[in-house]
């Protein structure tokens, strides 16, 4: 049909390559004539005077070289002889080597049709001429083989002569049209010497290159997204080998801008050349085949659009258009000339869609005024471009193609595009900028959500979301500005619009009024400015440091101008921003310095001006109802008005943090909110090298520094970690820092979820892939849609030649793939390639199922091969076997088998003759007959004529069978007068031996080996048996349909095979054949003996049920093998191993096992790296890893989920004590693959070694790899197409530690009542704040430092402000105030001394100091201080401090340091009866600091010891007398009941001679000296 059409309209076809005065005709068949283009010389030579003058055609398609192959082509296939024979069958093939070896020694480059039609269509032929030298190659190499008298040379005479006739036609028609062509050309001079000019001619080629870079198909999809950009050369190194002038869009666009192009044609060339490279590259069907040529055809499809227009009005039309589309055409090929940001978004930056954005523009602006808020922010992140121009928001035009990326719609839930905003700006959905501004921060969302951090898209959507925040502030900020309640505006008269603008007038007044307070406030008394150092930053070069601490840099030269600018929208933002520079002031300078008092006094000034202004008037009515809003929080509209759902997600973060609160109602974030000043903790930042508090955290949040969660995550652990390491373990803050540590995290699991990235599960990845291999090999079909695997059913299970192996077939193979026992791709093609090679060996080389398991084996390396990517996908060695190893294996076996095969066809011909001769010779007279007989080419019988190649029905031997179908091939008379025929015999498939899963065409017989003659009497009438390749075309004329059959294959009744036939050999039948109306449709129709085979297996599907489960079960093993191997340091009796098989697991060298461990919650893991069997025990030698929770570690730092670390430890184990295998990987292979026979739950992950001597852990760059030899079998790994991202969990310690610490604390919980109660009584007692208190800092009081125990760390004591001062009471003493004036002096002669240096020479002097001087310091004290209960006696002992053992008269009751032993100090006073030490008043810890002043108060000559255990030791219940007050005081709590005795007194004294009695025994035991 193709032909036809090309005939009727291609005469008049006529080609135009270029708009310019030169013309070339080799795309055109005239060009074939000639052998080659005509020279371009002669066509652009001006002739001077009037040309004659032709009318153009019609205009029509140009003419495609390409369709005139086809068309020459298809007539020499097509055509017939006088016998109805194709001539082209002899020529399909070129003649096999084995069975015509001298033909390759006449013809030295053998060419064939089926050559031919393979380069037509790979599009090979783009000029005739070159169809034309491999026609006349193939036709001359006949002629020089075969000889004058053959068919084949008179047939390659007869298809040449065809060829050239055909051809000719074309090219007389050629030459018409180029003779108009020609004439045209003169005639259109005038109109092309404006194309000539550079600028017209870059417009029309930036035309055309739009049209290609902007094409889509049906879909949406960008065509040339894959030509944008050459492939890399490192991915795609074979690209260059094959391409030797590669060339891309890219290149394209630059020479456009370059002016490289003189004309259209040179353009034309360089696409032509770009669709050649990719279909070279490409394999024929592919989608980048198909692209390429569509690319080809829009850019001819443009071109003639271009070429056929009036160029007048062409010229004229653009160049109108030049200043509205000259910065769209020229941005296309600047996107495509500058490339993307990086490789993987080359292809998103270069095919910006132009087209579809200008018309979305317009389309928008019909329907809305260009000055709405809400198209100026969507046009704003629409249009936004990044530094080359390019358009950065085109990956969001469209959602993703939910083909190529399903995953995209899973992972997210409310999927949104650009396209979907616009439509909803078109009908008006979005009311407020906020509406608009969640759509497009959902999209922003979905983007960062689904692409990894780093990734050129990830990138865009940082960029587009500032763009976006951007121009929503300059929105809001100017609406709020310029309008206050655009409604009241618009409804208010002039009267409305000047009281809204004299409040408006009012509103900046007072912020004046503040700002000026501020300014002229002076110092009392010496008149200082107060705002002189707050007039302006810090310089920063002489204060670096100062703009890495503080974030938000503020000053009241800033805060002027935005009140004169009208920057604020309301007096609560200048507030802020006054606020937020005194809190900068206060947190760089040190607490005490001039600028920290003066920030404080300017606030305390801005304060009381605020209040004597009072409340704004009407203030409500005039603010917007965000700014209500914003002043119920407390927090900016600035920082607070518009929340991104990150931002969002943030600040519930940091709130949960901020105020979590114990069961006591005490906030435990207060000492966190702020860092204390290097004056009070100077050690600290020396300590702690990053500092970091809850408010520079805030300031990063409001300053949108953070881009996801677990960025804030990090600077809280940061946070905590600090703590942790500058506190001493058992304190407070180390505690509240741990639990903070676990809220954060319980928060972020609440919000996020656990989205630690999806595992994919990599067995059934395996098995799917495995599965799709098997189906599409066993699907595979032939051009007639026969599946090649139907012959190989008929394969035994198993080859004679090894009767032990176990049977293997493809239903085998079926079952257990359905069953999922495949683990490894190489075991699968293992077996499949053993059912293949098993038909080769045991099938000729010329039989249909040696060539099916050929093909076959081919098709499945190539989909093996797709499905695998090479590697990419799935590293396997079953990848090792390609198509080069199976054509060699081929060639070998042919080599070996075809002397056999030539043998036996050989004695199979001999013995033919023979039985030929034989029933020649069988009757006495059959000498005599057969020279009386007379042949003839056709006969008649009952009124019907039949002829030699018809064919017939012939009576069957039996009545009950179907008439025989024979063809004719010798008719003749006897001597008798008897009429006989002789032909070949056409089998039904009932009269075939084949499996019952075999399917036939309908109506399909077979060509037997069989023949034998008839006696034309038993003809029952006339039938027809046609080729496959004309029964579906053709169809015999009077003839019904049942006598019509149809035959693809020869049978063999001696081997009971099927062979299909390639060359059609039968004699030429008298039939006449005519085209079907409608060519049938090819049908396959199960065998008669399908329905058999289905009662079968019913019968037996219990026993294959009971067998499918049992095999479901097991997984297939590939077979190893025990491989030694020599250690030149290896010990005498041990043999070593590469690979060995032990209690049925195999290891190798390599591997990592799991080992017993006793004593360990979860089993250690080891790697083998030495294996080895001795006297029949096997061993193994490797490094071991640990997990976590063996390390030591703060309990703040946090892990990957499953992560082990590297020890020093090397162990020499058993096997006995192997558990099972696992595998560790480096940091990099657990994100990106995974080994395929182990499970999930045994990867581990390792990056990093731990030491056990330093205890420290230390990245490494990766793990140790083995290199072994070939025998040992190599695990197959399988690479993500996408990296997972793992999640950090806490550290096992964390939630262990916090038990530990609050079940201390609870124990010490009681002592708090009782101490108050005892201070009540008595009213000597310190004042103690209550918990509740602790909650009471804020983020706006963050001057304030929050009331911390001093017992907790060590910066409460040096850093308690004189607000804590007032509330806490110091336990003053002797030393202390011998310490405030020695230590000044001390540190006059030694100013380079630390702290710590001081102390110590203070202590010295203290210790030196005469005892008189020592009672006159404690003498001062007794008189200032009032006594308190709680000071320690002079001989106070550990066990009267922690039990409340009762002392002799003249001795009071031991402080309340849950931490003091033998650290007390005498006092002046003491009461005359003892008393029982109740607990410690809170949770404390005694600091170094305070025990070294207790030490030293204590020291005394005339004592050892500080305590005076002989007094304590020797008190007795019967010396001491208690009254009623004492005995209610008595902690009577500490046991449930009196027990036995008699009052509750005894029972504490019992008490305390049992735990004195278990201290004696104990020193006794142990024999403990100088306690």
């Amino acid at each position: 049909m193709r032909r036809l059409a090309f005939r009727g309209a291609g005469c008049t076809l006529k080609k135009l390559d270029s708009m310019g005065s030169k013309r070339r005709r080799a795309t055109s068949p005239s060009s074939s004539v000639s052998g080659g283009d005509f020279d371009d010389s002669h066509h652009s030579t001006n002739i001077p005077g009037p040309s004659r003058k032709r009318r153009r055609l019609s205009n029509l398609p140009t003419v495609d070289p390409i369709a005139v192959c086809h068309e020459l082509y298809n007539t020499i296939r097509d055509y017939k002889d006088e016998q109805g024979r194709l001539l082209c069958e002899l020529f399909i093939r070129a003649p096999k080597r084995r069975n015509q070896p001298d033909y390759y020694e006449v013809v030295s480059q053998p060419i064939d049709l089926m050559k031919i039609q393979q380069k037509l269509k790979m599009e090979e032929y783009d000029d005739v001429n070159v169809l034309t030298a491999d026609f006349q190659l193939l036709f001359n190499n006949a002629k020089a083989y075969y000889k004058p008298d053959s068919p084949e040379y008179k047939a390659a005479c007869k298809l040449w002569e065809l060829y050239l006739r055909t051809k000719n036609e074309f090219v007389q028609k050629g030459d018409a049209e180029e003779e108009d062509e020609d004439e045209e050309g003169h005639d259109n001079q005038g109109a092309n010497s404006e194309l000539s000019s550079p600028g017209y001619l870059k417009e029309i080629l930036e035309q055309l290159l739009e049209a290609v870079a902007v094409a889509t198909n049906p879909s949406g999809r960008l065509i040339s997204e894959l030509f944008q950009k050459l492939p890399s050369k490192v991915q795609y190194p074979d690209y260059y080998a094959i391409i030797k002038e590669p060339i891309d869009l890219k290149t394209i666009a630059q020479r456009i801008q370059n002016g490289t192009y003189k004309s259209i044609h040179a353009m034309a060339k360089d696409i032509d050349l770009l669709a050649k490279n990719a279909k070279t590259y490409n394999e024929p069907g592919s989608q980048v085949f198909k692209d390429a040529n569509a690319i080809k055809k829009i850019f001819n499809m443009k071109k003639a659009e271009i070429e056929h227009s009036e160029l007048a009005k062409s010229s004229l039309r653009i160049s109108n258009k030049r200043s509205a589309q000259g910065d769209r055409l020229s941005a296309i090929t600047m996107a495509l000339q500058y490339g993307s940001e990086s490789d993987e978004d080359a292809a998103l930056a270069a095919a910006a869609r132009y087209e579809e954005g200008e018309s979305e523009a317009e389309s928008i602006t019909s329907f809305m005024d260009t000055s709405n808020p809400l198209y100026q922010l969507y046009d704003t992140v629409r249009s936004c471009r990044n530094n080359q121009g390019q358009l950065i928001s085109e990956p969001f035009f469209h959602l993703p193609s939910k083909k190529k990326y399903p995953d995209y719609y899973q992972q997210i839930k409310a999927p949104i595009s650009l396209q979907q905003i616009r439509t909803k700006l078109k009908n008006h959905e979005y009311e407020t900028l906020d509406q608009l501004e969640a759509d497009l921060n959902l999209m922003f969302e979905n983007a960062k959500r689904y692409n990894v951090p780093n990734s050129a898209i990830y990138k865009r959507v940082l960029k587009m979301q500032q763009v976006m925040q951007t121009k929503k502030k300059e929105l809001a900020r100017r609406d709020d500005i310029e309008d206050g309640d655009s409604m009241i505006s618009s409804a208010t008269s002039d009267t409305g619009s000047s009281k809204r603008k004299s409040k408006k007038n009012i509103r900046k007044q007072r912020m004046k009024i503040l700002y000026n307070a501020v300014l002229e406030a002076r110092e009392p008394g010496t008149g200082r400015r107060l705002c002189d150092l707050f007039m302006v930053k810090p310089s920063k070069k002489d204060y670096p440091d100062y703009y890495k601490i503080i974030l938000e840099p503020m000053d009241l030269k800033m805060i002027e101008h935005n009140i004169r600018n009208d920057k604020y929208v309301g007096e609560e933002a200048m507030i802020e921003d006054m606020k937020l520079m005194f809190r900068n002031a206060r947190h760089y300078n040190e607490e005490g310095s001039q600028v920290y008092n003066d920030a404080h006094m300017l606030e305390k000034i801005l304060k009381e001006k605020r209040k004597e202004l009072g409340p704004l008037a009407e203030d409500d009515d005039v603010a917007s109802p965000k700014l209500k809003l914003s002043r119920k929080s407390g927090i900016s509209p600035k920082k607070s008005k518009y929340m991104t759902p990150m931002q969002q997600k943030l600040n519930e973060v940091y709130e949960a943090v901020k105020n979590y609160t114990d069961k006591r109602g005490r906030r435990l974030s207060a000492i966190f909110l702020r860092l204390p000043s290097r004056s009070e903790l100077p050690d600290y930042y020396v300590t702690i090298k990053k500092p970091v508090d809850m408010e520079k955290i805030r300031s990063h949040m409001m300053a949108n520094k953070y881009q996801d969660i677990d960025s804030m995550v990090e600077d809280f652990v940061m946070m905590f970690n600090n703590a942790c390491t500058y506190n001493e373990p058992e304190s407070l803050i180390y505690k509240d820092a741990l639990v903070l540590h676990k809220v954060l995290l319980e928060t972020r699991r609440e919000i996020e979820g656990d989205e630690d990235s999806h595992v994919p599960n990599v067995t059934l990845l395996i098995q799917e892939l495995i599965h799709n291999l098997f189906v599409s090999v066993m699907s595979h079909q032939d051009d007639e849609g026969r599946c090649y695997s139907d012959s190989l059913a008929e394969i035994p299970a198993v080859d004679p030649n090894f009767p032990n192996k176990p049977p293997l077939t493809f239903d085998i193979i079926r079952k257990n793939v359905e069953n999922n026992r495949y683990r490894r791709l190489d075991l699968f093609q293992e077996n499949m390639f053993e059912v293949l090679e098993r038909a080769r060996r045991m099938n000729r080389t010329d039989s249909e199922i040696y060539e099916d398991a050929v093909e076959l084996q081919q098709f499945f390396i190539k989909i093996r091969d797709e499905l695998c990517k090479n590697g990419e996908i799935l590293l396997s060695p079953a990848l090792s076997y390609t198509t080069k190893h199976l054509h060699n294996d081929v060639e070998k076996e042919k080599k070996e088998k075809l002397p056999k095969e030539i043998e036996e066809d050989k004695l199979k011909r001999e013995e033919e003759k023979r039985e030929a001769e034989k029933s020649e010779d069988s009757s006495g007279s059959a000498g005599l007959s057969s020279l009386h007989r007379t042949y003839s080419q056709d006969c008649s019988f009952k009124n019907s004529m039949y002829h030699v190649g018809d064919y017939v029905y012939v009576e069957p031997a039996e009545a009950n069978l179907q008439p025989h179908i024979v063809c004719i091939e010798r008719l003749w008379e006897d001597s008798a007068g008897e009429k006989w025929l002789y032909g070949c015999w056409f089998y039904r498939p009932n009269e075939t031996f084949h499996l019952a899963t075999r399917k036939f065409l309908e109506k399909e017989v077979f060509k037997s080996d069989y023949y034998n003659k008839v006696p034309v009497s038993k003809i029952l009438g006339k039938c027809v048996v046609m080729f496959v390749k004309e029964y579906f075309k053709l169809c015999p004329e009077n003839f019904r349909d049942e006598d019509v059959y149809v035959c693809e294959s020869r049978y063999s009744a001696k081997t009971k095979s099927f062979k299909k036939i390639k060359l059609w050999t039968m004699p030429v039948s008298s039939v006449r054949f005519v085209p079907r109306d409608v060519p049938l449709p090819v049908v396959r129709v199960a065998s008669v003996f399908a329905n058999t085979e289905k009662v079968d297996e019913e019968k037996h599907a219990e026993t294959l049920e009971d067998s499918k489960v049992g095999e479901s079960i097991l997984h297939l093993e590939k077979d190893k093998e025990d491989v030694p191997v020599e250690m030149s340091n290896g010990e005498p009796g041990c043999h070593y191993f590469e690979q060995l098989c032990y209690n049925d697991m195999w290891l190798k060298v390599g591997d990592c096992v799991f080992i017993k461990s006793h004593g360990l919650v979860r089993p250690r893991v080891g790697r083998i790296e030495k294996m080895w069997v001795r006297d029949g025990a096997a061993y193994f030698f490797g490094p071991i890893f640990i997990h976590p929770e063996e390390t030591e570690h703060e309990p703040t730092k946090m892990f990957y989920k499953k992560e082990v670390f590297l020890s020093n430890l090397e162990e020499t184990c058993p096997m006995t004590c192997i558990l099972g295998k696992c595998v560790v990987l480096s940091f990099k292979d657990f994100l990106s693959c995974r080994p395929t026979e182990i499970s999930e739950n045994d990867v581990f992950l390792c990056e990093s070694r731990y030491n056990e001597s330093d205890k420290q852990m230390k990245k490494f760059k990766g793990l140790k790899r083995f290199s072994l030899s070939a025998k040992v079998v190599d695990d197959e790994i399988y690479y993500f197409r996408k990296p997972i991202v793992p999640q950090k969990e806490p550290s096992p310690l964390l939630e262990k530690k916090i038990q530990q610490l609050e079940a201390k604390f609870a124990e010490l919980e009681g002592g708090d009542e009782d101490m108050e109660e005892m201070g009540e009584e008595e009213g000597d007692m310190t004042e103690t704040p209550s918990m509740p208190q602790l909650q009471t800092p804020l983020a706006s009081e963050l001057d304030i430092m929050p009331y911390t125990p001093p017992q907790s760390t060590p910066k409460s004591v040096k850093g308690s402000t004189k607000k804590e001062g007032s509330k806490r009471k110091i336990n003053m003493s002797g030393y202390i105030l011998f310490s405030s004036e020695m230590r000044a002096v001390i540190k006059a002669q030694h100013p380079d001394y630390s702290f710590g240096e001081l102390s110590r020479l203070v202590g010295t002097e203290w210790r030196n100091l005469e005892a008189t001087k020592k009672a006159e310091y404690e003498g001062v004290i007794g008189q200032n201080v009032s006594p308190m209960v709680g000071t320690p006696a002079p001989g106070a002992s550990p066990f009267g401090q922690q039990i409340g053992i009762l002392g002799p008269p003249g001795q009071q009751a031991p402080p309340p340091y849950p931490g003091q032993s033998p650290a007390s100090q005498p006092v002046m006073q003491q009461p005359t009866t003892p008393m029982f030490v109740s607990p410690p008043p809170k949770t404390q810890r005694l600091l170094h600091s305070e025990a070294y002043l207790k030490y030293i108060e204590g020291l005394s000559a005339e004592s050892n010891s500080i305590s005076k255990w002989d007094q304590t030791l020797a008190a007795r219940r019967r010396d001491v007398h208690l009254s009623k007050e004492q005995e209610s005081r008595l902690p009577s709590h500490w046991l449930k009941s009196k027990g036995a005795h008699t009052t509750m007194a005894d029972a504490l004294w019992r008490l305390r001679d049992l735990m004195l009695r278990d201290t004696l025994n104990i020193r006794q035991a142990y024999n403990i000296e100088n306690v």
